[in-house]
């Protein structure tokens, strides 16, 4: 299978600070590649670079079989880009903002106006069309946005956090707009900070952390690096949270962990159902009252906490990194 996007070492500096710092990564055709990171991370500095938006300090990309640096009209051409907010003129309709993106890649009047009215219907957008985009919901908008990567039917597509800031409702419906594009031949490369997104909609997956690629695998293989099953408990009382601890501590094969908000006790087993029953039987004994119980895999999030030491969606507000890619961004 032939590479939609291949990465080889891509560095970029800002001063002192180093946004990306050798990533490598790679999107075969048809196929979606999710970035997975929190703020700051370099995802957004690395779609950049992909995109011939800046050009990186040291490495080598490709993009359809076209260098980033050297070839990046080409790049260009063959891409469609929807970055973390939606770029649409609030002033101009949703039709109009459609009918000139498709104006500006350079279609006939005719194929440009038939190419807006066709997406969107496609995006459930045909009943605001004539509405000025500005009386439009963050979700309309960022369907719009997408539309927009589209107009020109790309072969390679680069969607940067494309669900933050909208609601479940909203978040699954772009999920449905990606999946079908990927159904359809597209080759994608999604960033996100939501685990969630990345479970459901990646092929395989790219950790970043602090400008490193720290993991890569399906999710599957990046879950199995955490271990086996996990048997969670959460008790009624949270003053024998601590008693409950050490029973289950004594029935699992490894250290707990312990959720007081929820009154939730998380620990590894290698018995399963066995592992169930006994810890059933030991909490009764102990007469704790238990309000759930059961055992699950680990999540993407107990494997990219494993990994990185921190949750996918957390950050430091004086990151510097962040700041720069912030900066990056905006420039």
């Amino acid at each position: 299978m032939s590479e939609a996007v291949r990465a080889e070492g891509l560095v970029k500096h800002y001063k002192e600070v180093k946004a990306i710092d050798g990533v490598s990564l790679s999107v075969p055709e048809g196929t979606v590649l999710g970035v997975l990171g929190p703020n700051g991370a370099g995802k957004t500095t690395t779609v950049r670079v992909l995109t011939t938006l800046i050009a990186p300090d040291a490495g080598r990309a490709t993009v359809a079989g076209h260098d980033v640096v050297k070839e990046p009209d080409a790049v260009r051409s063959l891409i469609g880009v929807s970055g973390q907010y939606a770029a649409v003129d609030e002033y101009l309709t949703g039709y109009e903002n459609l009918e000139m993106i498709g104006r500006l890649y350079h279609l006939k009047a005719a194929q440009a106006k038939a190419r807006a009215r066709e997406l969107l219907a496609e995006f459930r957008l045909d009943d605001a069309a004539d509405r000025p985009a500005k009386t439009y919901s963050g979700g309309m908008r960022r369907r719009l946005d997408l539309a927009g990567a589209l107009v020109a039917r790309p072969p390679v597509i680069f969607l940067d956090e494309p669900t933050t800031g909208l609601d479940p409702r909203s978040r699954g419906d772009m999920w449905e707009v990606i999946a079908g594009l990927v159904r359809e031949g597209t080759s994608l490369l999604l960033t996100t900070q939501y685990l969630e997104e990345a479970d459901r909609l990646a092929d395989n997956i790219v950790v970043v952390d602090r400008g490193l690629v720290i993991a890569e695998g399906t999710a599957d293989q990046l879950k199995d690096q955490v271990g086996g099953a996990r048997l969670a408990v959460t008790v009624a009382d949270t003053a024998r949270l601590g008693e409950a601890r050490g029973l289950l501590e004594s029935i699992g094969s490894g250290a707990s962990e312990v959720d007081e908000h929820t009154r939730t006790v998380t620990v590894p087993v290698s018995g399963g159902t066995e592992s169930l029953l006994a810890a059933v039987r030991r909490l009764d004994e102990h007469q704790i009252t238990v309000q759930d119980i059961g055992i699950r895999r680990p999540t993407l999030d107990d494997a990219f906490l494993s990994l990185t030491g921190h949750k996918a969606e957390e950050t430091t507000e004086d990151d510097p990194a962040q700041d720069r890619e912030r900066e990056a961004q905006n420039a």
